[in-house]
């Protein structure tokens, strides 16, 4: 559980900020968002795959 302590005088919306990207950083949510649908594991690694290949033309292209 996350626990957020306000400071003296913080606006609440300034500790609901700090609560989401708290959230975010614990990635709750993308791991919920990966169970509501099965994978298999050569679909996933095909996955990995095509992301470090667009990752490596994006620095390919940032070098020219």
């Amino acid at each position: 559980m996350l626990v957020i302590p306000l400071k003296d005088g913080e606006n609440i919306e300034r500790a609901l900020k700090r609560y989401k990207r708290k959230f975010d950083k614990t990635g709750t949510r993308r791991a919920l968002q990966s169970r509501k649908q099965f994978t298999k594991p050569s679909v996933g690694n095909r996955v990995k795959v095509q992301k470090a290949q667009y990752v490596q033309r994006l620095r390919d292209q940032e070098a020219v």
